[in-house]
């Protein structure tokens, strides 16, 4: 097995894992939706089916072109919230300002390999 197929798999793993999160623990998630975002649960919700199903498309190396695009769409349209939890310092996470600001960066980490498991 190659290295780019165990990351397809474990991102496979932690999209549903935390799709999944969006429904059994919608009120952390509500603590990170940016005040100006209107229909906070909704989004939440829709959020989390997304990452379900993207999730689930990266297993299959016939869907895995359109996974791998829509999470990459998906992670820029969920950053707002992780810069919303960032302003708090962490508040909003009810974590530290380093671990919320130290969330940042991963988000460009996981673009790049959702970019790079669009390539058979």
């Amino acid at each position: 097995m190659t290295i780019k197929l165990i990351t397809i798999y474990l991102m496979s793993l932690f999209y549903i894992f935390a799709g999944a999160q969006h429904f059994a623990n919608t009120d952390w998630y509500m603590k990170i939706m940016p005040p100006y975002l209107p229909y906070h649960k909704e989004l939440i919700y829709l959020s989390g089916v997304i990452e379900i199903i993207l999730g689930t498309l990266l297993l299959f190396e016939k869907t895995r072109f359109l996974a791998g695009w829509g999470l990459i769409l998906l992670l820029i349209a969920v950053f707002p919230a992780n810069i919303y939890a960032a302003q708090t310092n962490g508040a909003a996470m009810g974590t530290s300002a380093a671990i919320a600001w130290g969330r940042l960066p991963f988000q460009a980490v996981f673009i790049a390999l959702a970019y790079w498991h669009t390539k058979v």
